[in-house]
């Protein structure tokens, strides 16, 4: 049997791409569909293009990487573009759902599937995002009541330790949960309303702040060292062919190991790249001014890629999941229309 709850899917999307690594300023997630409909099929792409909104079929779902609304959306009105192609996949039972900088935050996520095809071995993130603050909260709580105070404490954000204790000779669980910071106002609330004492004793301690393995960019090293040059002409081979090409800059007989990526823009991660002791940097959309200022202080060699091209790898990789998740029961494909907006190249001696 074909078709699967668009919840489900959702929430499979949510676990590996989780909305909480998404930068402030994104907009990701469900953005059309009902999620107790099922959808018949999923198609993946990097934007969500009329043209490629035409190939999702009724009932499908249309997973993109780049958000159809982000900015001073205040219609969706069928006569705006971006409003048709809403309702093209509303009036198809179709859905939209995008996954951005947090599929970019991810482990694994964009990066990640830039440097597989380039033949990288991950080794570390670039640019690696600190874990939430954290506390933990100890409570002490006779025994018979220990778990209406935990539950009451997880309804307000908290999560268990594993860890509850009789506490003698006074007869007392020991209830340790863990809990985000910015929470402290609804656990302490749950807290005391639960607990049996009008003056619980508990303590709340800060946990460090640790790296979470996840974050944008990462490092990698090539099986075997590659010159420079080679290394180029390797990111042309494996990467979709745009107008936008490949462009680089650096010594093209200089011994490549070491490489950090960057899937999409990069260039807000030229200094962590040159302190990173790496032999080259590859991302998109280098700009000229801040390529210049690298390469006159950094020894990191630049490899600059199209945009749409450097992100295209995660379709495969987010097919692979949903595919390994559902098998059968959900067919996934890859949209290989090229959305990269450019569309045109002339150089002297072309017409």
């Amino acid at each position: 049997m074909v078709g699967v709850k668009l919840a489900e899917v959702i929430d499979v999307l949510d676990a590996a791409y989780p909305p909480t690594l998404a930068h402030s300023w994104d907009s990701v997630g469900l953005v059309c569909g009902d999620p107790d409909d099922v959808v018949d099929s999923v198609t993946v792409a990097v934007d969500a293009t009329a043209e490629v909104a035409a190939t999702v079929g009724p009932r499908g779902l249309l997973l993109a990487h780049h958000p159809l609304l982000l900015r001073g959306v205040d219609t969706v009105a069928a006569s705006t573009p971006k409003g048709a192609l809403i309702h093209r996949l509303i009036r198809a039972g179709a859905a939209l759902f995008t996954a951005h900088t947090n599929a970019d935050s991810a482990n694994p996520g964009v990066s990640d599937a830039l440097a597989e095809v380039l033949g990288l071995t991950v080794e570390a993130v670039l640019d690696p995002a600190a874990g939430q603050d954290t506390d933990k909260w100890v409570v002490f709580v006779p025994a018979d009541e220990a778990e209406a105070v935990r539950s009451a404490m997880f309804a307000a954000g908290a999560g268990d330790t594993g860890t509850v204790g009789s506490v003698e000779p006074v007869s007392e669980d020991r209830v340790e949960v863990v809990a985000p910071a910015r929470l402290r106002a609804h656990v302490l609330a749950a807290l005391r309303a639960a607990h049996p004492y009008e003056e619980p004793a508990f303590d709340v301690i800060p946990l460090a702040v640790l790296p979470a393995g996840v974050g944008v960019g990462r490092i990698g090293t090539l099986a075997e060292p590659l010159r420079f040059a080679d290394f180029v002409a390797r990111a042309a081979a494996v990467l979709p062919q745009t107008t936008w090409g490949v462009r680089a800059a650096g010594d093209a007989d200089a011994p490549v190991t070491r490489v950090a990526v960057c899937g999409g823009a990069g260039d807000s991660l030229l200094g962590a790249a040159a302190a990173a002791g790496v032999d080259a940097y590859l991302t998109a959309d280098l700009r000229h001014h801040p390529a210049d200022e690298h390469r006159r202080a950094s020894g990191v060699a630049l490899v600059d890629v199209a945009h749409w091209a450097s992100e295209y790898p995660w379709c495969a990789q987010a097919a692979s999941l949903l595919r390994t998740h559902f098998g059968a029961a959900l067919p996934v494909e890859v949209c290989d229309l090229r959305t990269d907006p450019w569309n045109i190249e002339l150089s002297k001696g072309m017409s």
